[in-house]
């Protein structure tokens, strides 16, 4: 897609980055929303392809990945994949009182969605967030990604408070579409200090490495 025609909401000096973000958000949510559930399933097979690939997870005894949101790039292929394999897989659990846990994947057939908007999650038992220190490579959703690696989520800080848990070394990669890949110089997407980076995305079309963000 041409830069112009990404959706994107322009910020400078002074304004406020929670409301921007808010707006992009709406933004991508809604043409992610035009995508037909046969579109959407053909890339779930694509990105498990791409993804099932890259030397990182290929070589990795533990992956962390998350269950992903209807509209989202789907995971169901890549979890599946990752299971013959024999990779451990962590996910995303939410905890009483909103805790920041994880839990090992068995079965795509067990993730639940418990609540409206929330992702599916595997049944438990929860682990701390620290868990995340035994992954080898770990793949975050995003809404949108720039060039020098700043990542657009989808508001909430989860991923932004629990990365900090992450090994040095291991990268994080961060999977959207291809057209939600941003160019830094021209569309720097906004970020506020607690915003982790990740150094690599992947789209359908393969993994691109990222620049660390100036």
């Amino acid at each position: 897609m041409n830069a112009s025609a990404q959706p994107y909401v322009p910020f400078g000096p002074g304004d406020e980055l929670p409301v921007v973000k808010d707006l992009l958000r709406r933004a991508i949510l809604s043409e992610r929303e035009k995508r037909s559930p046969r579109e959407l399933e053909r890339a779930a097979h694509d990105f498990a392809q791409v993804v099932g690939d890259l030397a990182q997870v290929r070589g990795a005894g533990t992956v962390a990945a998350y269950a992903a949101r209807a509209a989202e790039p789907g995971t169901n292929p890549l979890l599946e994949r990752l299971g013959r394999r024999g990779t451990r897989v962590l996910l995303p659990m939410l905890g009483s009182g909103l805790q920041r846990q994880w839990a090992w994947l068995t079965s795509t057939d067990e993730l639940e969605l418990r609540a409206p908007g929330r992702p599916p999650e595997p049944p438990g038992p929860g682990l701390p967030a620290d868990a995340l220190m035994q992954a080898d490579a770990v793949v975050v959703p995003a809404l949108a990604v720039d060039t020098a690696g700043r990542r657009l989520g989808h508001g909430g800080g989860w991923y932004d408070r629990v990365l900090e848990h992450v090994r040095p070394g291991v990268s994080i990669i961060a999977m959207v579409f291809a057209e939600e890949v941003y160019d830094a110089d021209e569309l720097p997407l906004p970020i506020e200090p607690h915003d982790r980076p990740v150094q690599a995305v992947v789209t359908t079309a393969g993994l691109r490495e990222l620049r660390a963000p100036v």
